[in-house]
């Protein structure tokens, strides 16, 4: 379940999307993983804590094999903030939501 803040990103579209200078923050996740159901909700308790000043989104990893690939992703759930197309900061596993604030607050 994902609300209308939480952006559904797809191999096509991941560059467009993180080329922006309001941080990005996406969820690489799959529907078999314990852990990424876990850390779901607190997801889209951030998007709309930070409506407006960042931007959330996930990608389905089963879905979308390439960027994953290109990031080096080997465990989910893993948490990438970007900024104008870069990599600012990342976490894997389901850590608690403060721990992801501050991965966001670090990118605004």
């Amino acid at each position: 379940m994902t609300s209308d803040k939480v952006k559904q990103l797809n191999d096509a579209d991941f560059d467009t999307a993180i080329q922006s200078d309001q941080p990005t923050l996406v969820d690489f996740w799959a529907p078999w993983c314990g852990p990424c159901k876990a850390i779901g909700p607190v997801v889209e308790e951030l998007a709309g804590e930070f409506a407006g000043k960042v931007s959330i989104a996930k990608m389905n990893v089963d879905d979308n094999p390439v960027i994953p690939g290109k990031f080096g992703i080997r465990a989910i759930p893993t948490l990438i903030v970007f900024k104008n197309g870069e990599v600012v900061d990342q976490v894997t596993g389901a850590v608690g939501k403060s721990q992801l604030v501050e991965l966001i607050n670090k990118a605004l």
